[in-house]
């Protein structure tokens, strides 16, 4: 073998920043053990090779015609699932990934079986421990589901609605969520830049925001038929649009590349991309208008583009 070759089979896992807090103390729902590892970003898996594939995968595991028009008549209650869903999955300390897999699981399942199961909640909390099961070592537990419930259904009720979604389902649960996009749409976009650690924080930060629009999408219903492509394009787009570092030319060239990548026309991106913004206003705005303001208190009149946690939109 020429020892001239740069190639490494080390294994290059690094800790969490907060792995010394999470080996002292587990997030709730947890079952403890040793500190996680997250691989490092191999781009080798990345490419228009792999976004093709992910192109061609995400139609299967998208929903009925028939359920995207009857939830889109009468939202509210699926918007009110999403919403005890990412709260739980916060709670738990739920890594990305589970959030959006959950609640495509529940949408595929109600799409599939056009009936409500008696416990709505118990439905959603099975589709979380499903998700969580697939996308994390150290999985949440039913207990701890349980009890984000108030306990109305018990750990033997989430195990045989667990069941009765697999077999629904029968056993394709690994659905294409625009997380799984993501990582591979920002490569693109970095490969755009300049490089430099300027850059690695811009990626960083355009990541944290489009994983929020995305989850945000999700909760809303009113994207509830746009493949996850679209969605992970529109919300890497308003994450660009919202960081305001780039000229009117450096955008309209991303947002072409974008749209290229999801193999959509470019005036379709851009009204995902304003329906988002839209949504977000609202959202935002809800916010303000719900939210207790104490006296001498000032409101701000400008927010950021995009917010840097989910938990600052009011889902």
């Amino acid at each position: 073998m020429d020892r001239g070759m740069s190639v490494s089979l080390w294994c290059e896992e690094v800790e969490d920043d907060q792995s010394q807090d999470q080996s002292e103390a587990p997030p709730q729902g947890r079952t403890g053990g040793p500190t996680l590892l997250r691989a490092a970003w191999d781009p080798t898996v990345s490419g228009h090779r792999v976004i093709q594939r992910l192109l061609h995968v995400e139609e299967r595991y998208m929903p009925s015609m028939l359920y995207i028009t009857l939830i889109q008549r009468e939202p509210e209650r699926r918007e009110e699932l999403a919403k005890w869903a990412l709260e739980v999955c916060c709670d738990c300390g739920c890594d990305e990934a589970v959030f959006p897999l959950s609640v495509s699981l529940m949408d595929r399942f109600l799409s599939a079986s056009l009936s409500l199961p008696v416990s709505l909640y118990c439905l959603a909390a099975g589709c979380i421990l499903i998700a969580s099961k697939l996308t994390e070592c150290d999985n949440v537990t039913a207990d701890s589901l349980c009890a984000a419930a108030e306990y109305s259904f018990q750990p033997s009720n989430l195990r045989e609605m667990e069941r009765v979604i697999l077999a629904t389902l029968r056993w394709d649960t690994a659905a294409v969520t625009p997380q799984d996009f993501l990582p591979h749409f920002l490569a693109s976009v970095e490969e755009m830049g300049h490089g430099g650690d300027s850059d690695e924080e811009l990626i960083s930060t355009l990541r944290r925001h489009s994983d929020t629009l995305a989850a945000m999408c999700a909760c809303d219903s009113r994207f509830l038929g746009a493949p996850p492509s679209l969605v992970a394009a529109a919300s890497l787009n308003c994450a660009l649009r919202g960081l305001g570092n780039k000229g009117p030319t450096q955008l309209a060239l991303r947002s072409e590349a974008l749209a290229e990548l999801c193999q959509t026309e470019l005036a379709v991106l851009q009204c995902y991309s304003d329906m988002i913004e839209y949504a977000l206003r609202q959202r935002l705005s809800s916010g303000l208008q719900q939210g207790p303001t104490e006296k001498g208190e000032e409101v701000e009149q400008e927010r950021p583009g995009t917010p840097t946690d989910m938990r600052e939109i009011d889902f």
